[in-house]
C-alpha cells in the first residue's frame, strides 16, 4: 500500500476516534438544553449556575443542566459588586427570594443580594451595598440597542421569552451561584 493511503486512513480514523465522540456530546448537549421542545415538560430547576464571563446562566436539575440562557449583566460586570450604582453583577451564592410578575422589565426573579457577608464588607469600605438584583426580562424601550451590550445595574437580563420559562421552572428558594 502506498505511503500517502496509509497517512490518509490515519487521519481518517484519528478523525472519527477524536472527532466523533465531540461531536455527538455537544450536540446532545445543546440539543438537550434547547427550549424549544414543547412536548416534553423540564423538572423544576433546583440550581442555577451564572459564569459571567462566559455570559451564560444554566438551570439545574439534580445537577443535571436543563436549560441554558445567554444573558446580559451590569454596565460594568468585572469583579463582585462592591457599592450601590457600580453596575456590577455580584458574585457568591444567594437565593431566589421573590417572584415580580408584573415587572417593568416583563417579569423577575429576586435575587438574595446582599448577603451578611456583603453588607459587612461594603460598610468596611464606607459604602452602601445597594441591592434589588434580579433575573428579569428585557427593557420596555431601546431593546434592539441593548440586546447587544450589557446595559442593567446589576441585573442579569435574558429575552421576555426567556423569562417567562425560567420563571416557570424556578421556585423561591432555588440556590444560584454567580461565578466570574
Amino acid at each position: 500500500m502506498p505511503k500517502e493511503k496509509i497517512t490518509l486512513n490515519r487521519r481518517l480514523l484519528l478523525r472519527r476516534i477524536f472527532l466523533f465522540p465531540v461531536f455527538t456530546f455537544s450536540t446532545f448537549y445543546f440539543f438537550s438544553l434547547s427550549s424549544g421542545d414543547t412536548n416534553t415538560k423540564p423538572q423544576k430547576a433546583d440550581l442555577i449556575v451564572v459564569w459571567k464571563k462566559r455570559r451564560k446562566m444554566v438551570l439545574f436539575h439534580q445537577s443535571i443542566p436543563i436549560r441554558e440562557y445567554s444573558v446580559k449583566l451590569g454596565f460594568n460586570p468585572i469583579g463582585h459588586k462592591i457599592k450601590e450604582g457600580d453596575g456590577r453583577t455580584p458574585e457568591g451564592k444567594y437565593f431566589i427570594d421573590r417572584v415580580n410578575l408584573n415587572s417593568k422589565y416583563h417579569k423577575s426573579l429576586g435575587i438574595s443580594y446582599p448577603n451578611k457577608a456583603d453588607k459587612e464588607a461594603s460598610r468596611e469600605k464606607g459604602f452602601d451595598p445597594g441591592g434589588d438584583i434580579f433575573i428579569h426580562g428585557g427593557p420596555r424601550r431601546n431593546w434592539l440597542f441593548n440586546f447587544f451590550r450589557d446595559w442593567t445595574a446589576g441585573c442579569i437580563a435574558v429575552s421576555d421569552r426567556e423569562i417567562d420559562e425560567i420563571v416557570s421552572l424556578v421556585s423561591m428558594g432555588t440556590i444560584i451561584y454567580i461565578y466570574e
